[in-house]
């Protein structure tokens, strides 16, 4: 009996440093996502699932015409051969590329359910069948003349495409929606036609920025329509970044119903939202009370969009309506961009809207030199056979007894008649028939017209502006396909400026507008009393609370309070306690955190500014639109480092910038020097040695500057006099004038 073998020899254990390992493998992972599932190549627009699906359709030949196949032999075919990473996820993918208000110019013609703009997912694969449309056709054109680079497919028994020869821009025709590893792309769908337009002028005009390529491409076109309301500066400055992001509206139209009634319908709603869910979300406002302009909401769709809604009353304006609904529902969205794409099929990185058809243009130019070396080594192929034949047709008689007597007739043929080794193949290969139907004129015209092709191919590799010439004609070609006279290359997003019409909040246009006096206390309790009050003496306040802070205000208003944390939070006017009672903290109303106190509250003023600064003396102008918050959580605004705080936040009025330390130094300084800024930590205001900022005030120049002492009377140091204290942004200052307060404080 055979002895059994022994065991093997245990491994030994190999120590690792744990973070070079998780790097290692990271690292590994995110180049994985990145390049093999979430990034388009920005030459083909595609990422390899897609790419995968099609020449799978390519293979199976579900040309465009021909008879449709059942999905699931699709999705096996593809999965088996070249995508291992579940059925599902490739038909997911299959569908998307079906579905004509998902891709502008779908590259799947699919026959069955395949979802609709409600979000109802498409029929199991096993019950839709597919086929190529035209447009996929244009993506694969040359595929099978060495157009293209392949590589092994995961099994290593098959090639696949590294990347397709793409005779459109589908990049940017069909866009693309991602997310990798530590970053993402999103492009919007555009039109065709426009895009051939702007890279015929990129040939033209290399250096082209994308600035001037927007007389072509002046924006998206989303298959679902809507109307794009951003200004055209806001439009060409995201083309040239790459990124930003694009606010579109539903079409609507307005309908008479008689006696004075009318409807909003609904016709067109913006890329990317559920119909079903924009119903149930304008259902949800009208039940809870918060569209108070609306009185019902239909969906009468069918194979187009059709959503009625009906105002609460016939007096409503049918465009304050609509604008309210715009500002509460997905009827309006922004559509984010980031071309974010891996340029020569390699390097993740953001590009323009000029850099994404450059990478779209140079790719041509190589599928063209490669495809027309590959037609000049056929061609050569072809003369070589042509020049044995025509020896052969005149000399068939020779030929054909050397055939019959010669024991080794292909040597004696070579040796005869000087043919090479695939001359004398290719006659001994010619059936008798053929023979028979030979010609020489026929074949001395087929080398003729060879020879003036291959003339021309070798003057096309040679003349790198004929090469241009002839992606200039292809490209044109392209557009008389889809040119905006066709159905399909029709644009179907338009442009308008945004409306007039305003409504900031609807409930505050229900509120009666009277005037208000705002007090706040010590503790940050908050109160409203009726009418503008002047006199505060009678107030009283709960236990050792004192008045912080007064002001006249609206019952519309809204009012901005600034917590130490560096958050600013909007409280409405109309919603603070009556007078009767001592108010309430202004902690219940607004989610200040623990240890945070308030440092400044105020009635908001459109299109007015703030000076805000930190307590180290950092900080910046902020429009106060930008403060504005419409949740409890607030708007993060100055950030600040512990154990700095927010301190300062005083009306930007004026061209100066007061600013005294607890050290007693006081500087001034032009406010242009100071930056506007949305967020952020801001700039050094004043450099102090010890201690921060105590106070900070703007003001106008040939005023002077003006100051409350702690007697309540007014001081003001004239333009002349302010010399000495005036100087540039982060020095250090001097003592103030004589009469400053001892607090440090401009009262």
């Amino acid at each position: 009996m055979a002895k059994a073998a022994p065991p093997p020899a245990p491994l030994a254990p190999v120590n690792v440093n744990l973070r070079d390992a998780l790097e290692e493998r990271y690292l590994a992972y995110a180049l994985s996502t990145i390049m093999g599932r979430a990034l388009p190549d920005a030459r083909d627009g595609l990422k390899p699932v897609h790419r995968r699906i099609l020449y799978g359709m390519h293979i199976l030949k579900l040309d465009p015409g021909t008879a449709f196949k059942k999905c699931a032999k699709i999705v096996g075919d593809v999965m088996g051969s070249f995508h291992p990473h579940g059925d599902q996820a490739i038909y997911d993918a299959l569908v998307r590329l079906a579905q004509d208000f998902s891709s502008r110019y779908p590259l799947v013609e699919g026959q069955g359910n395949f979802g609709n703009i409600d979000g109802d997912n498409a029929a199991a694969y096993r019950y839709t069948e597919a086929r190529m449309t035209d447009v996929a056709g244009l993506l694969l054109e040359g595929i099978d003349e060495d157009s293209i680079d392949w590589r092994d497919n995961y099994s290593g028994d098959a090639k696949e495409p590294i990347v397709l020869p793409a005779a459109i821009p589908n990049l940017l025709a069909n866009g693309s929606q991602g997310i990798a590893v530590g970053m993402a792309t999103s492009i919007p769908p555009h039109n065709v036609a426009e895009l051939c337009d702007a890279a015929l002028y990129l040939i033209a005009h290399p250096k082209a920025g994308s600035e001037q390529l927007m007389a072509f491409v002046p924006g998206p076109d989303f298959p679902t329509g809507g109307i794009i309301i951003d200004e055209r500066p806001a439009i060409a400055e995201t083309y040239r970044t790459g990124r930003g992001s694009f606010r579109v509206r539903a079409r609507w139209t307005k309908e008479e119903t008689g006696r004075g009634g009318w409807v909003a319908i609904v016709t067109e709603i913006p890329y990317g939202v559920q119909k079903s869910r924009l119903i149930e979300q304008l259902a949800n406002l009208l039940n809870e009370r918060k569209a108070l302009l609306l009185g019902d909401v239909r969906d009468e769709s069918t194979e187009d969009v059709r959503i009625v809604l009906e105002p609460k009353s016939r007096t409503v304006e049918p465009a304050t309506l609509m604008e309210s609904l715009f500002k509460l529902s997905e009827l309006e969205t922004r559509i984010p961009m980031n071309m974010n794409v891996l340029v020569d099929g390699i390097t993740p990185r953001v590009v323009s809207l000029a850099e994404a058809l450059q990478q779209w243009l140079d790719h041509r130019r190589e599928v063209l030199l490669r495809r027309s070396r590959h037609r000049l080594a056929a061609i050569e192929r072809r003369l070589e056979m042509l020049a044995g034949m025509i020896i052969v047709f005149l000399n068939l008689d020779e030929v054909i007894r050397i055939i019959r007597e010669e024991d080794e007739p292909k040597d004696v043929l070579k040796a005869r008649f000087s043919l090479s080794e695939a001359q004398v193949n290719y006659v001994l290969d010619t059936r008798l028939r053929a023979l028979r139907r030979l010609e020489e004129m026929a074949l001395k015209k087929e080398q003729a017209d060879l020879l003036k092709e291959k003339a021309d191919i070798e003057k096309l590799l040679g003349d790198e502006k004929k090469q241009w010439q002839t992606i200039a004609y292809q490209i044109r070609d392209t557009k008389k396909k889809y040119g905006p006279e066709t159905k399909l290359g029709k644009r179907r997003t338009s442009f308008e400026a945004a409306p007039d019409v305003v409504v900031a909040d609807l409930a505050e246009a229900m509120i009666e507008r009277e005037p208000v006096t705002v007090l706040v206390s010590q503790k940050g309790w908050i109160r409203a009393l009726k009418g503008h009050l002047t006199d505060l003496s009678t107030l009283a306040f709960k236990g050792d609370d004192a008045l912080k802070i007064s002001f006249f205000a609206e019952t519309t208003s809204k009012i901005l309070v600034l917590a130490s944390n560096g958050k600013a939070f909007t409280l409405e006017a109309s919603k603070l306690p009556g007078g009767r009672g001592q108010g309430e903290p202004i902690r219940l109303m607004a989610d200040l955190d623990e240890g945070s106190d308030i440092v400044a509250v105020w009635p908001h003023r459109p299109g007015a500014k703030m000076l805000v600064a930190s307590s180290d003396g950092r900080g910046f102008v902020v429009a106060q639109d930008e403060m504005l918050s419409s949740t409890r959580k607030g708007r993060a605004l100055l950030n600040v480092d512990a154990p700095a705080t927010a301190s300062v936040a005083t009306p930007a009025d004026g061209d100066h910038v007061a600013v005294i330390g607890d050290n007693r130094k006081l500087l001034v300084f032009p406010l242009a020097q100071a930056p506007e800024m949305a967020r952020g930590k801001g700039v050094r205001l004043q450099r102090y040695k010890d201690g921060g900022l105590a106070d900070a005030r703007v003001f106008a120049l040939k005023e002077g500057l003006t100051w409350r002492d702690s007697s309540q009377r007014n001081w003001t140091v004239a333009a002349a006099e302010l010399k000495d204290w005036i100087g540039n942004r982060a020095e250090a200052g001097r003592l103030p004038p004589k009469g400053f307060p001892r607090n440090n404080r401009f009262g």
